[in-house]
């Protein structure tokens, strides 16, 4: 007998909920907001916002199927099930933080302040989520394929992101390492820099793509469900021993960056979750390229 399947709802700490616990109550929150110019009911009404959103979409949820709420820091210790629907109820980010963790179920993006995203991965409201939640799971289900990156290091860990993977120092200082093209025997170099940033055409609307105009690239951006990346080095120091030449480029299907590490410590992580990278020491070797997973975001 086969498993309901599972409503999981992603969501946010809200500033509002973050302010309270730091300062321990709404009066000493609200006191702090004003000592430096804000006011406290915008952040309270933005909460209550994102609360109603979130308890519609919880609402929306038939009864005969399961429901389980999971918070943005505690993703890396949730158990996605293959029979889960993934309701994403906040920012376009949300999802980007979220996808690293899925394994092609169906994800849903709810936006929980209309207006004030991009709406690029969070494109429904809240009063369609019945609606969505019945459409995810019937054949000729509507879903973009979403094009991911991931790293996998010579001792086995691995990372995803649907944005971009960034690798470089703790506290973007200088990193070492040595880059070359996987396959490419004649194209490696030692490198100091401010990491590694390569990047989907999901990512092409955040850091991907402030690099890109700041390099006024003439690579093409990628589009977000086509099989191809781009890659930059941030701040490549030229020196005796270091060089300049392999700064910026773009990678299909098949191909592949290679790093191999010359610093004591060098992390990788993905979509700003900082807490969950890849710990990499000297002499290690990691390879970043596109992902064969992709995101399924209906609608």
């Amino acid at each position: 007998m086969s498993l309901a399947p599972r409503a999981v709802l992603v969501h946010r700490t809200t500033e509002y909920e973050e302010l309270v616990a730091r300062h321990g109550t709404h009066g000493q929150a609200a006191f702090f907001l004003a000592s430096r110019g804000r006011s406290i009911e915008d952040v309270v009404a933005r909460h209550r916002r994102a609360r109603e959103a979130l308890a519609e979409v919880a609402a929306a949820v038939p009864l005969t199927w399961r429901q389980a709420r999971v918070e943005r820091s505690d993703l890396d210790r949730f158990l996605f099930a293959p029979e889960d629907v993934v309701v994403v109820v906040g920012q376009d980010g949300l999802v980007a933080n979220t996808a690293k963790y899925l394994t092609g179920q169906p994800v849903v993006g709810i936006d929980a302040e209309p207006g004030r995203n991009p709406g690029v991965l969070v494109r429904h409201r809240a009063r369609d989520a019945a609606t969505l939640l019945a459409a995810s799971l019937a054949p000729g289900i509507r879903a973009e394929e979403l094009t991911m990156v991931e790293a996998f290091a010579d001792d086995t860990q691995r990372l995803v992101a649907l944005n971009e993977i960034y690798l470089g120092a703790a506290g973007h200082q200088t990193a070492r390492y040595r880059l070359g093209l996987d396959g490419d025997r004649g194209a490696v170099e030692a490198q100091a820099s401010s990491g590694v940033l390569v990047g989907t055409g999901t990512g092409a609307t955040g850091w991907l793509r402030s690099l890109w105009q700041e390099r006024d690239s003439s690579l093409a951006l990628p589009r977000p469900t086509e099989d191809r990346l781009l890659w930059f080095v941030r701040e490549a120091w030229p020196s005796p021993v270091t060089g300049t030449s392999l700064v910026a480029g773009e990678l299909t299907a098949r191909a592949s960056l290679r790093l191999t590490v010359e610093s004591e410590r060098l992390i990788a992580f993905g979509d700003g979750m900082e807490h969950d990278a890849l710990e990499l020491t000297w002499g290690q070797s990691v390879r970043l390229g596109m992902c064969e997973q992709r995101l399924r975001l209906v609608g």
